[in-house]
């Protein structure tokens, strides 16, 4: 990444548009100056790349994936599935999204579900089989994936949880069509074609500083019956009502 975006810089381009954390990271030490549109990038403040939502201020704007409420909706919407729960594993990358050890603590601070919150960290691709055979094996486990800079490893998490089936939540639509449990999370394809509002209106000559971050205008729940019923699962009328895609 810190290779790629000193050749961009170097390219001396009017915007650069960048998905994910270390995408961004990288450009924001690469350059003070040409404007960054990020897409799918979670805390901008927190990981320094804006000095406030509403007030960018430097060179650096733009969407943001999630937010810390969808974590805990996500937790809650997985206990409803599987209310047997009692172990939830919280899967990312530390090595890139560090502050979701934060979120973790206010979690168990907060004990708000009568069931453990366990942090699950994977750091390349190799270690997801390896961290989802292991939290399978505790009786009463669940696993929540986290929105990381995972998507290139879905086919990865879906094939493990294949070799080690427990009850699942994660980010991404696509996931559930292709077999998993649920999803929820933002509507990807919408934040993307929104920053390109961004990037034309700083060709027109807006800065970076004077757009302010959005965050997404809505989250979508998507589940699949087949697979909760080959995981032995009912799935309440509750989450049938609110789900936006019921995959039978």
């Amino acid at each position: 990444m810190r290779e790629i975006s000193t050749d961009f810089v170097a390219l001396k381009p009017d915007v650069i548009v960048a998905s994910g954390t270390p995408a961004v990271g990288a450009l924001k030490r690469a350059t003070p100056s040409i404007p960054v549109v990020f897409v799918a990038v979670n805390e901008p403040v927190a990981q320094g790349f804006v000095a406030s939502l509403a007030r960018p201020r430097g060179n650096i704007t733009g969407f943001i994936q999630t937010d810390f409420s969808t974590v805990g909706k996500s937790v809650e919407m997985l206990k409803a599935m599987a209310p047997t729960l009692n172990s939830v594993g919280l899967m990312y990358n530390p090595e890139t999204y560090a502050f979701y050890d934060a979120y973790l603590e206010r979690f168990q601070a907060e004990a708000r579900w009568s069931m453990e919150l366990k942090r699950v960290a994977v750091r390349v691709p190799p270690d997801i089989g390896l961290a989802v055979k292991d939290f399978a094996s505790r009786a009463g486990a669940g696993l929540v994936v986290m929105v990381d800079a995972f998507a290139i490893n879905q086919a990865t998490i879906r094939r493990a949880l294949e070799d080690y089936p427990l009850p699942h939540i994660v980010p991404w639509r696509s996931f559930v069509v292709s077999g998993g449990l649920m999803s929820y999370g933002p509507d990807v394809e919408d934040i993307f074609s929104r920053s390109a509002d961004y990037v034309d209106r700083i060709l027109k000559g807006a800065k970076p500083a004077e757009l302010p971050v959005q965050a997404p205008t809505g989250y979508e729940l998507a589940i699949n019956l087949k697979t909760a019923k080959a995981l032995g699962l009912d799935v309440p009328p509750l989450l049938l009502a609110i789900a936006n895609e019921v995959i039978e």
